[in-house]
């Protein structure tokens, strides 16, 4: 099946149309026609070979929603008409021990990743959400819930799994103070996903101006991190602080504001090394932890737990011309809090 996309086609070239060749639906397969396609910042990062490894061509996107138009002969998850999403991963070896958890993203064998990876074969290309239509093994598919907004539920296949993971593994309930560092695609979905938990949340930002939509998305204090002061006033309060930053920032300042045993979970991805005292570890037992993407089992429960609470991502639909310019208005912080391609516009 050949289908309409936008691909890279080196480190250096802008997106631009093209068409690839999806496999035929097998007997365990699903195929979408995609609706939305969320951008996230690892497209760029991955476009333009900036995490190392880089095939290409290349078609990015990860966060993917779409109506199902055909089922193999043995698939029983989904039925033609459903609303469906594809996250990161679209196959793992699924025998090894973490896949038997339900951890298919630490498979022993690796994963295949929706793009910019190979199936587990080691040899065919995977293609990603920037695209009309895919196709993928049932087990991978996800059911999307239909009182959700699909435009609004593309960011969370990976910035709501992202964000829900580290606050379900670290306990976050009724009472739990939390604070979240950076208000962006994903530091906006923890602070929603926290606050439904019950948590007491606090957004932690730079930026002055973030703090009335920390307020609205439920945040119930706010704290300018450019100001020393805030330091002193935080300092010992929180129980799990979300560090969802991705510039070179000092743990050692966010670590001070944990309570006696408290833990903070980075999740975004600064490109240099942060130095960090032992003591400020030490003094308090307290934890700092990394938590990347989830399995498929917690992302079904992501997508439920955000159904019962009308939970989706803030986002700005354009168009697949749009997309170049999205990129760069992604890097610079320009978007409120996340980019949704409409698929019917890839045919455009």
């Amino acid at each position: 099946m050949k289908t309409r996309v936008y691909a890279a086609a080196s480190a250096s070239a802008p997106l631009a149309p093209s068409t690839i060749e999806r496999r035929a639906v097998g007997p365990r397969d699903v195929q979408l026609d995609i609706l939305f396609s969320g951008i996230c910042h690892s497209d760029i990062h991955q476009v333009r070979a900036e995490w190392g490894k880089a095939a290409f061509p290349m078609v990015p996107g990860h966060e993917i929603v779409g109506r199902v138009t055909a089922i193999g002969a043995e698939v029983t998850k989904l039925a033609v008409g459903d609303l469906a999403g594809i996250g990161c991963l679209v196959d793992s070896c699924r025998t090894c021990t973490y896949c038997g958890e339900h951890h298919e993203q630490f498979c022993e064998r690796g994963a295949a990743g929706t793009y910019n990876s190979t199936e587990m074969d080691r040899v065919t290309p995977t293609y990603g959400g920037y695209a009309q239509q895919i196709v993928v093994t049932e087990h991978f598919a996800l059911k999307v819930p239909n009182n959700l907004a699909p435009a609004g539920v593309a960011p969370l296949l990976c910035a709501g799994i992202t964000t829900y993971s580290p606050l379900r593994q670290f306990d976050c309930k009724p009472g739990t103070r939390v604070g979240v560092v950076g208000l962006g695609g994903l530091g906006h979905m923890a602070v929603k996903i926290a606050a439904a938990m019950g948590a007491e949340v606090t957004m932690l930002s730079t930026s002055q101006s973030k703090q009335a939509d920390a307020t609205r998305l439920g945040a119930v204090d706010f704290g300018l991190t450019s100001d020393p002061a805030t330091f002193t006033r935080l300092a010992g309060r929180y129980d799990l602080l979300i560090d969802t930053v991705s510039a070179k920032h000092d743990y050692g300042a966010y670590l001070k504001l944990l309570r006696p045993f408290g833990t903070m979970v980075c999740v975004g991805a600064p490109p240099e090394p942060s130095l960090m005292s032992a003591f400020s570890l030490i003094g308090g037992n307290k934890r700092i932890a990394g938590s990347a993407i989830g399995g498929i089992r917690e992302t079904q429960e992501m997508l439920e737990f955000c159904s019962q609470h009308n939970l989706v991502a803030d986002v700005e639909v354009i168009a697949a011309r749009q997309i170049n310019e999205a990129y760069e208005r992604t890097i610079k912080g320009d978007v409120r809090y996340r980019f949704s391609i409409d698929a019917t516009t890839f045919a455009d």
